[in-house]
């Protein structure tokens, strides 16, 4: 509805009605008038209706919804099942052109303004979080390990002669195989013990440049947001010497937006040092479906490089879910969200060191995770051999997710490299460990429950240690809870609950 359309109602409905209903059209507009001049996250938050009025009329600038369209090429937006046209907001024409995902495309001129929308919206949220003098980001439509892999290709054409990329330690499947999907070998560097943190060897990192030479290494590809007892990487200090011998850095900052103290870290990295780019996931940062990240980084020309380095068009669905969610929370919305977080991290580090003490284990102390808490197995361990993975097994079938129980000794193998010790970041970690996060959108129940069905396995465990060796083995999944009432526990045989 225009001016002149609202002038002609006024000739149907009474004047002083349609006048209310401009009003309220206008108070709709103005928000987006906002959001278009400065290419911001609001404030405040949007209401449903504002989202849904600002979707269709950018929907509506799509040559596919032209009226009178009559389309005779390959890709015209066609789409067969009205419920997917529903679910994208009638966005068909995805983001991007086949040379560049950053371009504007002739007739998705909607689909364009909600690209760059996004991405103007994204770097806003990453200096809210910490990281002030981020020059360029953008949406892609892949996961953190894929969006890696993306980065290292980019570098590639900068150093051709590279053939290593230097990568202190985790035990994260997807940003060791990032690396060997860009065609390059990862040069591992093993993590030194302090205390019960497992942190970067910088004298080690140092030392396998030396040992290859400076031209033959792509980059250090450090880490933020981890696992305890594993800790996010020193980055100034990595910052420090990639500068010194004049080598590219790419950080794996997968969940680290949500951390003040992982932005941080980048921000001082890129202030004393080199930073490339940093890599993070929607998903764990924003809680959008899985399928999207932003890279971002403090050199604008390369950040366009690497938007340019993606083949041919993408599609919107990740960049949508973002948009929306932001404009959705606004920017008080999502503080308060960090916020939070930061608050039930501490009340999860109280409820597990009490009950690590009352069943005799230990909360380790990983001061430098921000994120991530541990919590010692050693007592389960002596119960039973197997009563470690058990426990993993037990938890899962009693619905708590995310959990993760290491245990000692376990090898594993990809891309032909051997890992031993995996998922505990070192060859010989001291003892086997259970982990737990804090991460953005968790809840002080969620902690409650999650500390009740623990107390109930480590009990069921210890009480009859002889049991776990002897009985049935077998999955059991179940959405009853009375479960965790059973008199005999559950249990897997070599049971794998991690990635």
């Amino acid at each position: 509805m225009n001016s002149e359309n609202f002038s002609l109602s006024e000739k149907i409905v009474s004047s002083s009605y349609i006048r209310q209903g401009s009003q309220a059209r206008r108070s709709h507009e103005q928000l987006i008038r906002h959001l278009l001049e400065q290419g911001k996250c609001p404030e405040e938050g949007w209401s449903e209706s504002t989202v849904e009025l600002f979707l269709n009329e950018l929907a509506v600038m799509d040559s596919n919804n032209f009226l009178g369209n009559c389309g005779v090429g390959e890709r015209e937006g066609r789409v067969a099942s009205s419920l997917v046209a529903r679910r994208h907001y009638r966005l068909i024409h995805g983001i991007g052109r086949s040379g560049d995902i950053a371009a504007i495309q002739p007739k998705a001129a909607g689909s364009s303004l909600l690209n760059k929308l996004t991405n103007s919206v994204a770097l806003d949220i990453l200096k809210l979080s910490g990281v002030r003098s981020v020059a360029s980001c953008f949406v892609v439509p892949m996961a953190t390990g894929m969006s890696l892999t993306l980065c290292f290709l980019t570098l590639r054409h900068r150093r051709p002669k590279a053939r290593y990329i230097i990568w202190p330690r985790i035990d994260q499947k997807s940003c060791f195989k990032a690396m060997i999907t860009a065609g390059f070998e990862p040069v591992v560097v093993e993590n030194v013990l302090e205390g019960d943190e497992l942190r970067t060897d910088l004298e080690a990192v140092e030392r396998k440049i030396e040992e290859l030479g400076a031209d033959n290494v792509l980059c250090v590809h450090s880490t933020t947001s981890c696992f305890a007892p594993r800790v996010p990487d020193r980055l100034e200090e990595l910052a420090t010497m990639c500068a010194k011998y004049n080598i590219p850095h790419i950080v794996n900052n997968a969940y680290g937006v949500q951390s003040s103290k992982c932005m941080h870290l980048i921000q001082q990295g890129a202030r004393v040092g080199r930073i490339d780019a940093f890599v993070q996931s929607l998903d764990k940062n924003f809680m959008v479906p899985v399928g999207g990240a932003i890279i971002a980084g403090f050199d604008e020309p390369f950040i366009q490089e690497i938007s340019k380095m993606y083949p041919g068009r993408a599609s919107a669905s990740p960049s949508l879910d973002v948009l929306i969610t932001l404009l959705t929370l606004g920017a008080s919305g999502y503080k308060k969200l960090l916020s939070e977080r930061k608050e039930i991290y501490s009340f999860l580090a109280q409820e597990l060191k009490s009950l690590a003490s009352a069943h005799g284990e230990r909360l380790l102390h990983t001061p430098h995770n921000p994120i991530s808490l541990a919590m010692s197995l050693d007592g389960l361990q002596a119960e039973s051999d197997k009563a470690v993975t058990h426990l993993g097994s037990m938890l899962f079938t009693r619905q708590v997710s995310g959990a993760r129980v290491i245990p000692l000794g376990k090898e594993q193998t990809i891309s032909g490299h051997t890992f031993r010790g995996f998922m505990s970041h070192s060859e010989e970690y001291p003892c086997p460990y259970l982990n737990a996060a804090s991460a953005v959108g968790i809840t002080r129940d969620d902690v409650t429950l999650c500390i009740k069905r623990l107390d109930k396995c480590l009990k069921t465990l210890k009480k009859d240690g002889n049991a776990a060796k002897s009985s049935p083995c077998r999955w059991l999944f179940t959405t009853d809870l009375k479960l965790e009432q059973s008199a005999l526990p559950v249990y897997t045989e070599n049971a794998v609950l991690y990635d």
